[in-house]
């Protein structure tokens, strides 16, 4: 799968680290999503503390309840942040979402210890943050042009893969170190400080819209949500790429769960699965400069199916990995073959989407992407445990589903590629 013309030589990441308009967004962008991780461990924090938990006895349910507030926006608010972003400026947008943010977490300390009040914060955080999503991904044609998308959008994936794994590195130790040093309400204002310094950075970064929406007053939700409908029905060549990159968040989302058990199988501690994870973000960072360098050389080259086949390989070989090193190297390699499909898939679906469709076709991607993150998150501990109980080893049991998923991706990845594939003759 590919762009449907190759891109001209101004597309390397020399090109866009030049460009200034596309580091403000870039480095916005990552910064908040770097907070966007602190908070959720912030979370995790403030229950284990005792201050917004009645006792001991509730605290699983109510760590439970506040993940749910803080998934659910996700899923239930993607496509509405979808119609908004089409009527509204981008820059505008991200810089709202940003402030509203900040200004939500800096209330935390003068407001009730209760946990409702944390419930509530939760789920309206989580929900301002669905609108920056969309809105990111419509900014970043407009930042680069159609010659840099593939670059961009595979930078654009190995820095939140990277913002999430730093986020949750520094969110426990960073806390700590503030608490101890300033007090503990220390704590949201320098989490509300990375907000308000990425609404800052997104300030400096200049972009021409050509459509913006009429009006408030003009909005029709529904009529908007039929349009995109609609869009994605009769774009196949769209509607087919955001197929792909939904198998590929999910395949995702099932690692993080796998890795947890996996880690301890190639000489880490369960804890510290998240090394696993960020040579998966490395692997990422250079299929990035792969994208950025050698795009316009195999731009014609079935890259997604590539990536899949990759990643296939390497869910097959971690059932028999038990070298920290062959971890590390495999992990890089998967997160490899996800940016040739990341990379090239949403590079496609900016460049065939106009303007004044974009934000709905990203809120629907979004919304479709948090889906394909939640049910792997909560079918693949649970059927993994089912497996290992039945064949009476847990070791033999994670083999197995690896082995399963190792034989399963390249399929659905096929599948995938040859319906894109078919269309794309079409257009060129």
């Amino acid at each position: 799968m590919h762009p449907a013309s190759p891109p001209p030589d101004r597309n390397g990441l020399n090109a866009l680290f030049r460009n200034r308009a596309f580091l403000a967004l870039w480095t916005g962008q990552l910064l908040a999503q770097v907070a966007d991780k602190i908070f959720y461990v912030l979370l995790i924090i403030l229950l284990k503390t005792g201050d917004y938990t009645p006792g001991q006895n509730f605290e699983n349910s109510m760590l439970s309840a506040v993940m749910i507030a803080y998934t659910v926006p996700a899923i239930v608010f993607g496509s509405v942040a979808g119609i908004a972003v089409d009527r509204f400026p981008k820059k505008q947008m991200l810089m709202g979402c940003n402030v509203i943010r900040a200004l939500l977490i800096a209330a935390m300390p003068f407001l009730p210890k209760a946990f409702v009040v944390l419930l509530v914060i939760t789920f309206l955080v989580s929900t301002v943050t669905q609108f920056f999503a969309p809105a990111e991904a419509a900014a970043i044609p407009l930042a680069v042009g159609r010659e840099g998308l593939m670059s961009a959008n595979a930078l654009f994936a190995s820095s939140t893969m990277g913002g999430i794994i730093v986020g949750m590195t520094i969110g426990e130790p960073l806390f700590t170190w503030i608490k101890h040093s300033y007090g503990g309400g220390s704590r949201e204002f320098l989490l509300a400080g990375l907000y308000v310094i990425s609404a800052g950075l997104i300030y400096a970064m200049r972009i021409k819209e050509t459509h913006v929406g009429s009006s408030v007053k003009n909005i029709h939700p529904w009529q908007d949500f039929k349009e995109g409908l609609r869009y994605l029905k009769h774009n196949r060549l769209v509607s087919n790429a955001m197929v792909q990159l939904t198998i590929l968040y999910s395949v995702f989302a099932a690692l993080q769960v796998l890795a947890i058990a996996l880690s301890g199988k190639i000489g880490l501690k369960e804890t510290q699965f998240g090394f696993l994870l960020a040579a998966a973000g490395v692997g990422m960072v250079f299929g990035a400069a792969f994208l950025g360098h050698w795009g316009d050389r195999v731009y014609n080259k079935p890259l997604p199916l590539i990536g899949f086949l990759m990643m296939g390989f390497v869910l097959a070989m971690f059932a028999f990995t038990r070298q920290l090193w062959l971890g590390f190297s495999l992990s890089a390699l998967f997160g490899f073959g996800a940016s040739l499909i990341n990379g090239p898939m949403q590079a496609l679906i900016q460049e065939q989407t106009p303007e004044s469709m974009r934000g709905k076709v990203f809120g629907f991607e979004n919304n479709a992407i948090n889906i394909a993150l939640s049910l792997p998150l909560a079918i693949t501990g649970p059927l993994t445990d089912a497996v290992g109980k039945a064949v009476g080893s847990d070791d033999l049991g994670l083999r197995i589903v690896l082995l399963s998923l190792g034989c399963l991706v390249p399929v659905m990845g096929l599948v995938a590629w040859r319906h894109t594939r078919h269309v794309l003759q079409d257009v060129v």
